[in-house]
């Protein structure tokens, strides 16, 4: 009976040692996927300008995307911040152009000055309405600009 309580303990402990790793290898093949997804959408949006699609073909297709995707969110920048395109128009919202800025959006200011070309979020209240979402931003193809996707959490199953 010992060695059965002994074995049901060690298994346990195991079991939780493997949901403790799933956990983080699914937060990184998320994070990947969104990065991958950022990426795709910045030579979409390369390719849309070249072919001379207008910000409302852009931003239906952004929705079009959204609406049948898990992505919840696009956000398209110009070089200073302001929103391109997007699949959620007339939020008024715009990136701060520094990154050290005390706001949720400031660390993807660092796209601007190319000192990286990624930036991965973790889950957490966003500064337009505090809702919990993932972001993940690449710079773009084109010109400088942000480039980002945005995951509603509970589209990610996070219990928050």
């Amino acid at each position: 009976m010992k060695r059965i309580a002994i074995l049901v303990l060690v298994f346990g402990m195991a079991l939780s040692g493997l949901a403790a790793a799933d956990l983080v290898s699914v937060e990184e093949a998320t994070s990947k996927h969104m990065v991958a997804q950022a990426m795709l959408t910045a030579h979409f949006i390369d390719a849309a300008i070249q072919a001379g699609f207008s910000t409302d073909e852009i931003n239906w297709i952004l929705r079009k995307i959204a609406a049948q995707s898990v992505i919840t969110e696009f956000w398209i920048s110009d070089e200073n911040g302001t929103i391109e395109y997007t699949n959620n128009p007339g939020t008024g919202f715009a990136f701060p152009t520094d990154a050290m800025a005390d706001t949720q959006a400031a660390p993807f200011a660092a796209l601007f000055s190319g000192l990286t070309g990624v930036v991965v979020q973790d889950a957490q209240p966003r500064q337009l309405d505090a809702s919990i979402y993932k972001y993940v931003a690449v710079g773009g193809v084109d010109r400088t600009r942000i480039v980002q996707v945005g995951v509603n959490a509970a589209e990610l199953g996070y219990d928050y």
